[in-house]
């Protein structure tokens, strides 16, 4: 499979996927003059400076990591993006790679590879898994950390809880050993430890800035009712007004249990009663837009007691809406 590797590097090739350092093919012998002829007549090629892959064609996938890797010197990893990429945090290949090295180390421009600097580099590092990489927890909180929005921040957060990838215990501790810290508040509140984790803090939440800032009628919390044979909850229910909001706080959520709640919705609105579903983000950065909503549809059978909590809220328009006419 790969040509012309010295036989105390075979490994090595076969574990690297056929990349290798200059440095190693040197300690195995090979001088700069017959690395560059196997480059040059086509048998092996460089994809970056000191970078060797010991076979012609495309570079395969994992190729590409481990030369990104490999280019980045001593004690590097793939970590962010990449590192999300072979841990299956991320479903699709980034582009540019991300690689991190030790605070105290320098790397020149490595092309299509963004290069991070930590303090923590050894203690991100995965004991074991290859191409080197970051942990799943420091993968986490590193893309959370370095995310452009809240919204953003959380997703990455909720996947890998969802993915089974980790647990909100591993990320609080994770956590715990950083110093600053981007949306940390929001993140430490979102990986609580309570009993019912984000869902009961998504409730109260809900509560306190959605319903009663806006005058919205405090709904039935966990409403007992039956659905095929089994009892289930409703997160609130205004039975008077034939509306129900459920909050899906759950990040652990898998693909079959948001299909039971796609299915108990349907039930539920083939029933005469309106579901609207709420998440972590809705409640939590925008309040008042839900406040709206839901006051809108409250105010389509009957409420008229729904207001705006301060100028500019958009319940406004709704409760405009909603004044009896003289």
């Amino acid at each position: 499979m790969y040509f012309r590797v010295p036989a105390p590097l075979y490994r090595d090739a076969v574990f690297q996927d056929g990349v290798l350092s200059a440095a190693q093919l040197v300690g195995a012998g090979m001088n700069r003059e017959r690395l560059s002829s196997l480059v040059r007549t086509g048998q092996w090629q460089r994809p970056h400076r000191g970078v060797y892959a010991a076979f012609s064609g495309d570079l395969p996938r994992d190729a590409q990591l481990w030369a990104a890797v490999l280019a980045a010197g001593p004690d590097a990893m793939l970590s962010y993006q990449s590192a999300a990429e072979v841990c299956k945090l991320a479903d699709k290949p980034s582009v540019p790679l991300h690689v991190t090295v030790p605070n105290e180390r320098r790397v020149r421009p490595i092309r299509g590879v963004v290069v991070h600097y930590s303090d923590r580099a050894a203690q991100a590092r995965h004991p074991v898994r290859l191409p080197p990489q970051t942990l799943i927890d420091e993968t986490v909180l590193d893309l959370a950390t370095s995310a452009a929005t809240l919204d953003d921040a959380v997703a990455w957060v909720t996947r890998a809880l969802g993915r089974k990838l980790t647990s909100q215990d591993q990320l609080r501790q994770a956590m715990t050993l950083r110093g600053r810290m981007r949306w940390r508040a929001s993140l430490t509140e979102l990986l609580s430890p309570d009993a019912e984790g984000m869902h009961s803090i998504l409730e109260v939440r809900y509560h306190r800035d959605v319903e009663r800032p806006h005058g919205l009628p405090a709904g039935s919390r966990q409403a007992r009712f039956q659905h095929n044979g089994r009892t289930a909850f409703r997160d609130r229910l205004y039975e008077t007004y034939l509306l129900v909001v459920e909050l899906d706080g759950r990040a652990t959520h898998t693909v079959d249990r948001r299909w039971d709640d796609i299915r108990r919705d349907n039930a539920t609105s083939a029933s005469g009663i309106l579901t609207m579903r709420y998440g972590w983000l809705d409640v939590t950065e925008h309040p008042c837009q839900v406040a709206a909503e839901v006051a809108l549809a409250l105010s389509n059978r009957g409420y008229r007691l729904a207001r705006p909590c301060s100028p500019g809220c958009p319940v406004a328009r709704v409760a405009g809406r909603a004044q009896p006419s003289a």
